[in-house]
């Protein structure tokens, strides 16, 4: 049963050194971070799974011990999964790795770590079947939810400016705000891929986990587009 969720926003940036110069713009988004994630510890979960988007190489389960690194960014800098003697051979996907690093520098949770790559394009019913999964798997589950919002907000984010983005993302952070999981169900993949918003699929795994377990109270702690791009952080509890 699902019994607590933190979502944050997976841009490598969050990494002190991957930001650099640009570091301090980001500590209050890193700092909500902190926070939503140190709330998963008080859940007392029996598993916590970090969940956030990969590409083909990425996808599919990360046992605990599992590595990443920023090295992509321009950063020679190592994450672990959780704690393993023999941590296996498959990097983390940037996502996960960025959840890793999250969790090392907030409460420590004292439950076994897995993390679940998921293809952004996977359909609505087949995430949420993923997530009823999940939530079936141990009695006391806890997800960290990777994955951002649209990156067309203005004419400088990444992929430049889109009039649906703001309507997407503000549709999106009352969801989140208030744990709707009907509105987060509904979330249409097509648009979601069109406006780049990464967290579609993680958002509705979380959605199948969350109906097939007690209700939980949503709390948004960050609600910002800095760079153009939507960057939310909230818990489910």
């Amino acid at each position: 049963m699902l019994v607590a969720a933190a979502l944050c926003p997976c841009p490598p940036l969050l990494v002190p050194e991957v930001a650099s110069g640009a570091a301090a713009e980001l500590e209050p988004l890193r700092a909500a971070c902190r926070e939503a994630v140190g709330a998963l510890a008080a859940a007392r979960p029996d598993r916590l799974v970090v969940v956030g988007p990969a590409d083909r190489a990425g996808q599919g389960p990360h046992p605990q011990g599992a590595t990443g690194s920023f090295r992509g960014f321009g950063v020679d800098s190592e994450v672990r999964l959780g704690a393993a003697p023999h941590p296996p051979a498959r990097p983390l996907p940037p996502s996960l790795s960025v959840g890793a690093w999250l969790l090392a520098h907030a409460a420590p949770v004292d439950a076994p770590v897995e993390g679940l790559g998921v293809d952004e394009a996977l359909a609505p019913e087949q995430c949420l079947e993923a997530g009823r999964e999940i939530a079936a798997s141990a009695p006391r589950v806890a997800l960290l939810v990777m994955g951002d919002g649209s990156a067309c907000r203005t004419v400088k984010a990444p992929c430049y400016h889109d009039a649906r983005a703001a309507d997407f993302d503000t549709t999106l952070a009352r969801a989140l705000a208030t744990a709707d999981t009907d509105t987060l169900a509904a979330l249409d993949p097509e648009e979601a891929a069109s406006l780049k918003a990464t967290g579609r699929a993680p958002w509705q795994l979380l959605t199948g986990a969350a109906r097939a377990s007690t209700p939980l109270h949503g709390a948004l702690h960050y609600d910002e587009a800095p760079y153009g791009v939507g960057y939310f952080v909230a818990s489910w509890t």
